[in-house]
């Protein structure tokens, strides 16, 4: 479905000879919808119209009963027949799951398009991860649009992936006519500042003319201005009502996402507020965990919240379907109106959005919740063998020291971390965690560097009673442990290197919960059901070992706690490092104290 002729074949002479003959009503249509009401995302308005297709492409949209000449005629009675809705970024990887365990997960409930960052594999395997990523797109029912990744890794210098993708590795890719532009720009200082490596990237880019997508968290004044100046045209990082305004008036396009669920309500009052919908508003998913998607979709479900909050459900639309094409362009989706890409989707109604029937390029791919054909398997050995640790030991998760008592630095805070500074005893030549300190080590598992774990303090993290272990962890991925007791975390750490990558749960000195992910360290190959199951498993395991505190100290935290390229503190398999001033910590202790 996204074979690279997918992008002319409705400008096929023959094809657009046939499409007017059709609309005159000379011949019949290929297919005919009948009695459904048309979502015109161009006027805002829901009328009664029947669709006729010709082939991939919509031919006429027409009054209601003044057509039956078609092959396959389709009533589409009581249902509301919207574009494909367009997910303009994410990471599959996120999911846990590969590409057609995916698109068999979305596409049911109206997801046709998606715009898919591949830095995850990125990161892990450079570019045979991006190859590997172009190559299992080519057969889905699923509509892909793959970026080059711009952040491998996203804090260079701090932190050590699998990969290094700088300027002429980006042109390269901006090269293929299956890469479409520069995904999210993560090195936001490194923009800023006028980095040589940075500038490099963004010029390969403005070269092609492909987009150049970003990453703008916190962002603001004088640095959001230079950000977009560079060369930056979008952002996804919201974190504010305010910060969503001031984007909109820098004129970058805004991917409203459905992954930080307690900013919508503020965000569609901001909108609610404006009184109209900006053309530059598109929606996205940007990471869903396997649980998620399972039980509530994709893009789809960010349409229903995003209405579940007061939003209008034209402007829902609007945003994933009409201005999701014009940000991509491509005025061929998008819209319901001949001579575009039949993408179609027949919604029960407009709160639930539950998909009747679904179409790509003018073929029925899905009905009643599920695809009409099954994707086939994607050759999957060259994510294989990536977990290059051996087993480790509790001794590698202590900080070692001399003296009695020393000061170390901490990292304050989930998400919006800051430095911080505590008095630590010392036993035995072992920094005793500060009282409310928790454990944070990263080991490097690429085989590219020292595979020993950096460990620092986390301070703001609640109180552990186990340990957690992660080879997802944005977005060098590393090896990255959580806890208290270093027994338990080498129980957790040993445990994801056996199975090759993936999450688990020790306590105890036992593994409670573990959920393999032996593909990059990222992705099952079991079906989205199993690898939902696996996951729900792990965060039930992890409510026993952790009291949460929402919104910020989440299980979601866990997996970005490593991301280096934003502001403040971070712990990374180099060391403690802070993009904001290039400082970089081997280790937390600063200081012997007299005594």
């Amino acid at each position: 479905m996204t074979r690279p002729f997918e992008l002319f074949d409705i400008n096929l002479p023959e094809l657009r000879h046939r499409a007017v003959q059709a609309a005159r009503g000379d011949v019949a249509f290929d297919v005919l919808l009948r009695g459904g009401t048309v979502v015109d995302v161009v006027t805002g308005e829901l009328r009664l119209a029947d669709i006729g297709l010709v082939g991939p492409m919509i031919a006429s949209v027409h009054a209601p009963g003044s057509r039956a000449d078609s092959a396959t005629i389709i009533n589409a009675s009581g249902a509301f027949i919207a574009p494909g809705l367009i997910d303009t970024h994410m990471h599959i990887e996120s999911s846990m799951v590969t590409p057609s365990a995916y698109a068999q997960a979305v596409v049911p409930r109206g997801v046709t398009t998606v715009v898919w960052d591949p830095h995850e594999f990125g990161n892990v395997l450079g570019i045979a991860g991006v190859n590997w990523a172009a190559d299992a797109a080519i057969d889905l029912a699923l509509r892909v649009i793959l970026l080059a990744p711009s952040s491998v890794p996203s804090a260079p210098g701090l932190e050590m992936a699998g990969a290094d993708f700088g300027p002429q590795e980006l042109a390269e890719l901006l090269a293929r006519p299956d890469i479409a532009g520069i995904a999210e720009m993560m090195n936001m200082r490194g923009i800023i500042e006028g980095d040589a490596r940075m500038e490099g990237i963004i010029q390969a880019g403005l070269e092609t003319q492909k987009l150049i997508c970003g990453h703008a968290r916190g962002l603001s004044g004088a640095d959001l201005q230079a950000f977009i100046a560079a060369g930056v045209t979008s952002d996804h990082e919201l974190v504010s009502a305010d910060d969503l305004m001031e984007k909109l008036r820098a004129g970058l396009t805004i991917e409203l996402r459905g992954s930080h669920d307690h900013l919508l309500p503020e965000f569609v009052e901001a909108l609610n507020r404006l009184g109209h919908l900006p053309q530059t508003v598109t929606l996205c998913t940007d990471d869903v965990f396997p649980d998620d998607l399972y039980a509530a979709g994709g893009l789809d479900d960010v349409v229903r919240r995003l209405v579940g909050y007061g939003m209008r459900p034209e402007w829902a639309l609007q945003a994933a379907t009409i201005n999701a094409a014009r940000r991509l362009g491509r005025p061929d989706l998008g819209v319901i109106a001949p001579g575009r890409r039949a993408d179609l989707v027949l919604f029960e109604d407009l709160s639930s959005f539950e998909a009747r029937r679904v179409f790509v390029s003018g073929r029925e791919v899905a009905a009643g919740g599920a695809l009409l054909s099954p994707p086939s398997a994607t050759d999957t050995l060259v994510l294989t063998e990536t977990m290059k640790l051996e087993p480790l030991t509790s001794a590698d998760f202590q900080v070692f020291a001399g003296g009695s008592a020393v000061q170390v630095a901490t990292i304050d805070r989930p998400r919006f971390t800051q430095w911080g500074e505590a008095t630590a005893e010392v036993v035995d030549g072992v920094v005793v965690p500060p009282p409310d300190a928790t454990l944070i080590a990263v080991a490097h598992r690429h085989g590219l560097a020292d595979a020993r774990p950096r460990v620092g303090f986390l301070t703001g993290w609640g109180e552990w009673r186990g340990a957690f272990a992660t080879t997802v962890s944005h977005d060098s991925h590393n090896l990255t442990v959580f806890g208290r007791d270093p027994e338990d975390m080498a129980a957790a750490a040993n445990a994801v290197i056996a199975a090759g990558g993936g999450l688990a749960v020790a306590a105890g000195g036992e593994v409670k919960a573990l959920l393999a992910l032996p593909l990059a360290g990222l992705v099952s190959d079991m079906g989205v059901a199993e690898v939902a199951q696996g996951f729900a498993g792990i965060r039930e395991a992890m409510d026993g070992i952790i009291d949460w505190q929402p919104p910020y100290l989440v299980f979601k935290a866990c997996f970005g706690a490593t991301l280096a390229c934003n502001a403040g503190p971070h712990q990374t398999d180099r060391g403690i490092a802070d993009v904001s001033t290039g400082q970089l910590l081997e280790t937390p202790v600063l200081s012997k104290l007299a005594g």
